[in-house]
């Protein structure tokens, strides 16, 4: 019985002691993306693109929607025929703006690989930043303060935002 006791003992104690071994950090990558200029110059000009596509969506469409407008008033003039080619001009102009705002901001569209072109290089930067503290800290695990909603408080001594920004270049 005693040699059970012992082992159970042991073996908390060796579980204690690896558990308490694993080191870990926190990151907060809005605050370390805010520091970097050329992220909020590349976020600057992906707003500018996206408002002018937006533009140029929202006119096609208030073009569409003119479109139907003066359909409705002339309808009681219009014969069969001129009604079917209006109604079918209609559907080519609303299939168009869905196929533009389809192009600009679907998943695979002009938006996502702008952004992929602008934002990707910034955060393959600042993970490998990270990467490179992990390394030289001895970090097991970094967690990402800003996208992490479960954690309720940190102490700032685990908080290592300001080197990553150190070993990308930005001192704070």
């Amino acid at each position: 019985m005693k040699k059970r006791i012992f082992l159970a003992v042991v073996l908390m104690a060796a579980f204690a002691a690896s558990a308490y071994s694993q080191k870990f950090a926190l990151v907060d990558m809005e605050y370390v993306l805010k520091n970097i200029p050329a992220y909020e110059m590349a976020n600057e000009q992906l707003n500018q693109v996206s408002q002018r596509w937006q533009k140029e969506v929202d006119d096609l469409s208030k073009d569409a929607q003119t479109m139907y407008k003066n359909y409705q008033s002339d309808m009681v003039f219009l014969t069969d025929a001129q009604k079917k080619k209006r109604e079918e001009e209609i559907v080519a102009k609303e299939k168009a703006v869905t196929d533009l705002r389809y192009k600009y901001f679907g998943p695979q569209g002009e938006l996502f690989k702008k952004r992929e072109s602008l934002i990707k290089p910034i955060q393959d930067d600042v993970y490998a930043a990270v990467k490179k503290v992990s390394e030289e800290r001895g970090y097991q695990v970094i967690f990402d303060r800003a996208s992490s909603q479960s954690i309720i408080f940190a102490s700032p001594k685990i908080d290592v935002s300001n080197e990553v920004l150190e070993k990308l270049g930005y001192s704070k």
